[in-house]
Order: C-alpha cells, then structure tokens, then sequence
C-alpha cells in the first residue's frame, strides 16, 4: 500500500500577494484624494487672495479725501497690501513722504495736489501691476 502513495505530491504553497496589492491600491487612492484636496484648497486660497485684494484696491480707489489725516493712512495700509511686485513697491516708498504731513499730527492741512497726484499714480501702477 506505501507503494501506491508514492505518486502523490505534497501540496504546493501558492505565494498569495493579494494582501500586498490590496494596501497598495488603498494607499494610491488616499494619495490621489489628498492630491486632489490640496489642490482644491490651494485654488480656494488663492482665489480667495485675489479676492481681497479686488477689495482693497477698490478701497484704495474709493478714498475720500476729504479727511485728509484719515486718508493718509488709508492709502498707506491699503496700498503696502499690492508691494510684492517691485515697480509698485518702488512708487509706493515714494509715495510715503508725500503722505507723511499728513499723518501723526492732530491738525492736518488740505491735501495739494502734488500728494493726490502722487496717489493717483500710485493707484494707476497697482491697477496695471494687478
């Protein structure tokens, strides 16, 4: 009877990679949808960047010059917002002198027509630099 068992072979172990490719497969989609959300959230962001600045530069626009102290530092903060290109960056510090009777006084004159002059041009760069 030994003799007829001979012929039989022991069962071959069959390398199973299913779990493997099963991670894998997990792992791909977790790292396309995190690459998919962070360029969402980055186009949101910047969308949301140009946006504000749409909003301070209609601001900057809309100054009045009626108050002149006020207006002074309008124009100062809302224009550093647009320095990052160097053109606008280079009329904004020349600005800044024209706008400096202005500021940091309690009784403030009427604004001449050099300083709006200088103003408006510093509006019409950031207008053309955005």
């Amino acid at each position: 009877m030994s003799e007829e068992l001979r012929d039989i072979k022991p069962l071959l172990t069959i390398p199973d990679y299913s779990y493997f490719i099963y991670l894998g497969v997990i792992f791909l989609v977790v790292f396309l949808l995190f690459g998919i959300l962070f360029f969402l959230i980055k186009a949101f962001w910047l969308q949301r960047k140009v946006d504000i600045k749409k909003r301070y530069f209609q601001e900057l626009e809309g100054v009045d010059w009626i108050d002149s102290k006020a207006s002074a530092y309008a124009v100062t903060l809302l224009a550093y917002h647009f320095v990052e290109d160097e053109k606008v960056k280079e009329i904004y510090e020349q600005t800044l002198p024209f706008l400096e009777p202005y500021k940091y006084r309690k009784e403030v004159p009427c604004v001449d027509e050099e300083t709006l002059r200088q103003c408006s041009f510093l509006v019409h760069v950031i207008d053309e630099s955005f």
